[in-house]
């Protein structure tokens, strides 16, 4: 096996295990990540349960695709989401270096992303 493989599976493990992780913790309604949908509009905690438990499935969905077959739309959204998420810390409060931790949320995503090639048309987003 190469090494662009090798980081590619190191990468994929690494996205899959953050998507992953997250994702059971967004299931397990985690109570300060609840709280913060107020910052955002929603106060009313059922539906901000509600949501962050659709985000939880969404999180393990993207994190076992981009395991099983790193597709391009799901890096991208890996690192959209990866980025607002590590971002959103300062927004609700937080420290900026929670913010800084974070970076690698989005950079192994996008990482993955680059070693497989940004598309030149559409259809390569779905590969």
């Amino acid at each position: 096996m190469n090494n662009e493989k090798i980081v590619s599976w190191v990468l994929r493990i690494a996205v899959a295990g953050e998507f992953i992780g997250h994702g059971a913790f967004a299931l397990q309604g985690k109570p300060q990540w609840i709280g913060w949908f107020s910052q955002f509009g929603i106060s009313n905690v059922e539906m901000a349960t509600q949501l962050l438990f659709v985000v939880g499935l969404i999180d393990i969905a993207v994190g076992l695709v981009i395991l099983v077959k790193p597709i391009r739309a799901f890096l991208l959204w890996a690192t959209f989401w990866g980025f607002w998420t590590a971002l959103i810390r300062p927004i609700v409060g937080d420290p900026l270096w929670d913010f800084v931790e974070r970076w690698a949320n989005w950079g192994a995503p996008l990482a993955l992303l680059l070693i497989h090639g940004w598309p030149k048309k559409f259809k390569e987003w779905l590969q």
